[in-house]
């Protein structure tokens, strides 16, 4: 195994080192909230990455929402038959007071 001959002094360790520097991280503002995040990770105060939610918190606040639109619009669809069904209980009941009229 290779051993030096010489310990290396302090001003050649020196030169070798006098590059080895500390630089400052990269950063970005989020497109949703606006805060200043590390490039390439998510958002540490509304936890979305290229503006979608990552979070698990935000992942069920998103399901939640379509959850209540779909349920909105199931709602609607049964509504509409519905609607359906009482006009032609109307129309039955008009048809009959007719057919009464011209009986008498």
């Amino acid at each position: 195994m290779a051993v030096p001959k010489k310990r290396t002094g302090h001003s050649a360790q020196g030169h070798r080192r006098s590059n080895w520097k500390a630089t400052k991280p990269e950063t970005t503002k989020c497109p949703n909230c606006g805060a200043t995040v590390l490039t390439h990770t998510v958002c540490t105060e509304c936890g979305t990455y290229k503006g979608q939610p990552v979070s698990l918190k935000d992942r069920q606040e998103t399901a939640a929402v379509e959850e209540k639109k779909a349920a909105k619009k199931s709602a609607k669809k049964a509504e509409a038959p519905a609607e359906e069904v009482k006009a032609e209980v109307v129309e039955e009941a008009k048809a009959e007071e007719t057919e009464e009229k011209t009986e008498e």
